[in-house]
């Protein structure tokens, strides 16, 4: 946090907590799709790190809050969780009882919820020892002496952005005084249910659509060879569009499909457009929370799925709808042991995966989304804005869609490759995706003519044609690591 004078450290306070059992149990698949990767990554990097502010509501005291904030810590194994690698594979380790140190600030003439925002930022600088240290930092802003807010840092290996969500509604009823019943399924019990018979089948039956598509998967997302890259080489360019949101609501209701699948086809058809290629292959982030078991578990829970879409003959409506049970085969077997996994791709050859998408979103459709917008989602095309976010020096993906959590218009975030997709072929897909799905609300879309429709005939170059773009500031890396919630 900067020397601003507006505030001002205070002395910690110790939170202390009593769960319900404590023990060890190896990692959930889920975790152990996050452990895998943090082995990439040197000690002390944040990139599994999610900043995060709660508000306090009301006017409780101190000791309320610390209290509702030892029971939250309490109630979750995840929370109370620290990982090992031992010789028989990872572990978690759940404490029992324990203490937190929390940090108090006084936010003086600064609105607290600022403040709370830059300390959770500085809380989520550094990363977790994750052998040694609880998956979460805190501090709470206070303002006269009366808490306002709570700026949290937590591990990607404890939490996803789904169990981000099941936090909140909790923290406010504890606030509010509830008594809320124990969760009924905590990690540990997922280990067990994965090693299980009927989990194992379940593991066996993910990796056997995993080797049926990978045997069919191209070696190469495009056919040309990389160009000259930028400078950071990897971009990410942002649009904000109520259009898309409009028109995806309204073909989403007619189709009798997701919002999720209509954004998931339309990045897939743009990307088989630029390509040629008549069929799309894309990792989708799923979020693993269709078990009612895993609906209230606060962990993480997501892995990566494998969507593949076959174009038929038609028109987008026809891709849409083939997409939608596409995904639903994708959810079905998006649960599986991480490394056996990485095994068989190890085995099946060079299929390249590094097409992606993942839908932030836990509210579907937009429900703050103006109900004259849905009118007419052409009219809105002149309020669009695109924007660049950042820049990073290596990523594993060349195409990475993602969208954004606002529930009152459609973010949608595309980073490429720059030796393969410069900036301004990502902003052109950006485009496009707005463009495609607003007219069909109004007429039906041969998918032949989407390239010339979306402006994307002539928008991929060719080896000798990629150049060197304007760099951007280092300030971004893949969703993949964080906010990662699912469908």
């Amino acid at each position: 946090m900067t020397g601003s004078p507006s505030f001002a450290r205070l002395q910690p306070v110790t939170v202390e907590f009593a769960g319900e059992r404590g023990g060890e149990a190896p990692l959930t698949w889920g975790q152990r799709s996050i452990w895998r990767i943090t082995r990439w990554l040197e000690d002390g990097d944040p990139y599994f790190n999610t900043p995060w502010v709660l508000p306090v509501l009301g006017r409780p005291d101190l000791d309320t809050v610390l209290r509702a904030l030892g029971t939250l810590i309490g109630r979750h194994e995840s929370l109370r969780s620290t990982c090992h690698q031992t010789p028989e594979g990872p572990v978690q380790r759940i404490a029992s009882d324990g203490r937190l140190t929390v940090e108090l600030v006084d936010a003086g003439d600064a609105v607290p919820r600022q403040v709370a925002a830059e300390l959770a930022d500085e809380l989520a600088a550094t990363g977790f020892d994750y052998a040694g240290e609880l998956p979460l930092r805190c501090a709470v802003v206070t303002t006269d002496g009366r808490p306002r807010a709570l700026a949290l840092a937590l591990s990607h290996l404890a939490v996803d952005a789904w169990a981000l969500d099941l936090l909140a509604a909790e923290w406010r009823r504890l606030l509010a005084g509830e008594e809320l019943p124990p969760p009924a399924w905590q990690p540990m019990d997922q280990a067990a249910f994965e090693r299980s018979d009927k989990g194992a089948e379940r593991g066996e039956r993910a990796l056997r659509h995993w080797r049926s598509v990978l045997e069919q998967a191209p070696g190469t997302l495009f056919d040309h060879p990389p160009g000259t890259p930028e400078d950071p080489r990897f971009v990410r360019v942002g649009m904000e569009s109520a259009a898309v949101a409009a028109a995806a609501r309204t073909l989403a209701e007619r189709w009798s499909i997701s919002t999720t699948s209509v954004l998931l086809t339309a990045s897939a058809v743009l990307l088989t457009a630029l390509t040629g290629r008549g069929t799309a292959v894309m990792q989708f982030i799923v979020g693993n929370r269709h078990d009612p078991r895993l609906r209230d578990m606060v962990g993480t829970a997501v892995q990566d799925g494998l969507f593949v879409l076959d174009l038929p003959e038609g028109t987008f409506a026809d891709a849409a709808r083939a997409g939608h049970r596409q995904a639903l085969v994708t959810y079905r077997h998006a649960q599986y042991e991480p490394y056996a996994m990485m095994a068989l791709r190890e085995e099946a050859g060079t299929a390249d995966l590094s097409a992606y998408f993942n839908d932030v979103r836990t509210v579907p459709a937009w429900p703050n989304l103006s109900a004259q917008a849905t009118r007419d989602p052409a009219a809105l095309t002149g309020r669009t804005k695109t924007f660049f976010v950042g820049a990073w020096a290596e990523v594993d993906a060349k195409v990475f869609f993602a969208t954004g959590p606002a529930t009152h218009t459609c973010q949608l975030y595309l980073l490429t490759d720059t030796a393969y997709l410069p900036r301004s072929t990502a902003y052109a897909l950006l485009r496009g995706v707005e463009t495609l799905l607003v007219r069909c609300v109004t007429e039906e879309v041969p998918l032949g003519r989407v390239a010339e429709i979306c402006g994307l005939a002539d928008a991929l170059p060719r080896g000798d044609e990629m150049t060197d773009g304007p760099a951007g500031p280092t300030a971004f890396r893949t969703d993949r690591a964080t906010g990662l919630r699912g469908e």
